[in-house]
């Protein structure tokens, strides 16, 4: 499909059609892509790997986040469906944030891209030193 093709086609019997190619920049995909790709997302998807938790423990078990990225962040997982905030009253009231069956599916490409980073982090931490030390652009 190239950029100029409509993603959106009509067919008379079945409705719409949506074709969806990620590597172009007009194609709807690429802001579902910003889930797995983005610096925070996939850290709370593996952090909820085993289930709901708590703001403050998923803060924790998160590391480095603050507490007004990682509100950013799942407001925007939770408007996209890859995660539930499930509300119990109580003194105080209670908060928990887990995945749902559409975030689950990505446990299992998290959890491969995770050990790929690492399994090969001392080989790309090695390239990169000698990528810097050979004075490269």
């Amino acid at each position: 499909m190239t950029d100029t093709t409509s993603y959106v086609t009509e067919d008379r019997r079945a409705g719409p059609l949506i074709d969806y190619d990620v590597m172009s920049p007009r194609c709807p995909s690429r802001t579902v892509l910003r889930h797995v790709v983005n610096r925070w997302s996939p850290l709370v998807i593996m952090a909820l790997h085993d289930g709901p938790l708590r703001f403050s423990d998923l803060r924790c078990r998160v590391g480095g986040v603050t507490p007004k990225v990682l509100t950013q962040t799942l407001r925007s997982m939770e408007r996209d469906g890859l995660l539930e905030r499930t509300e119990t009253s109580g003194v105080p009231p209670r908060v928990d944030y887990g995945l749902t069956p559409l975030g689950a599916t990505l446990r299992g490409p998290m959890t491969t891209l995770r050990t790929w980073a690492q399994d090969h982090a001392d080989q790309v931490l090695a390239a990169r030193e000698a990528y810097d030390a050979a004075g490269a652009p």
